[in-house]
């Protein structure tokens, strides 16, 4: 049995992550820290202080049996490319199905967020990734390219501190009605939620209206079937 060592910011996500694998052959130990977001808004706050956490908790959580580290929070997965080349076991961020899929779905995307702090991060992230497939040079390159210019992030104001403060019910409906406003106001583009506390609004909203949401969660299983060999019980 693979051991996966879970990195949150939140402990609402354990339960998200718990249920979407509870039919693997796997062990979950989960490790939640909410100390960054709650010091991103001071003054001498800065990427070096996110590096330095993210780089000490992952080699801890290595250290403690973790055959492989999926971070959920998108906070945490900013500073992935640099830092989880310094653990000696597999390092999966939670939007990393998201940017498979999104070099391999030629079609423009809206990227919602409810953290501001996570946008510039993770937008870096995507336009890396759909820059790293243009220029792999097959012909799709050129769809690639098109889709660095035309991926939009927007951000839902006001509510991230509601799921902080521990109001999920209040939070996730205030969640549903902004991804349904934006997926109505952007007919013909794929919404993305990109944070994994999204994820239960953005299956009501497909759930009320048809209207397809994609979220972390949605492609999470089979990625970690195919990048860590984890198999269905």
């Amino acid at each position: 049995m693979i051991t996966i060592g879970c990195f949150h910011a939140h402990y609402s996500n354990i339960a998200l992550i718990e249920e979407t694998l509870a039919h693997y052959d796997i062990e979950l130990v989960h490790y939640v820290d909410p100390g960054l977001d709650r010091l991103k808004h001071d003054a001498d706050f800065s990427d070096a202080v996110i590096h330095e956490k993210v780089a000490q908790t992952l080699q801890w959580i290595a250290e403690c049996h973790a055959d492989a580290i999926l971070v959920t929070c998108t906070l945490f997965a900013t500073v992935l490319e640099q830092e989880a080349k310094q653990v000696p076991v597999p390092v999966i961020g939670i939007d990393d199905p998201l940017l498979q899929e999104m070099q391999r779905v030629p079609e423009e995307f809206i990227i919602v967020f409810t953290n501001p702090a996570t946008v510039e991060g993770t937008m870096v992230r995507v336009n890396q990734a759909l820059q790293q497939q243009h220029e792999q040079g097959d012909e799709s390159g050129q769809l690639h390219v098109a889709k660095v210019s035309q991926t939009e992030a927007v951000c839902i104001p006001g509510i991230f501190e509601l799921i902080m403060r521990g109001d999920q019910k209040g939070y996730l409906e205030a969640v549903r009605e902004g991804l349904q406003q934006i997926a109505e106001q952007y007919p013909g583009k794929r919404v993305i939620a990109a944070q994994l506390s999204m994820a239960p609004a953005a299956a009501q909203v497909a759930t009320d209206t048809g209207l397809a949401i994609h979220s972390p969660l949605a492609l999470l299983a089979t990625y970690l079937e195919k990048h860590l060999g984890v198999a269905p019980q």
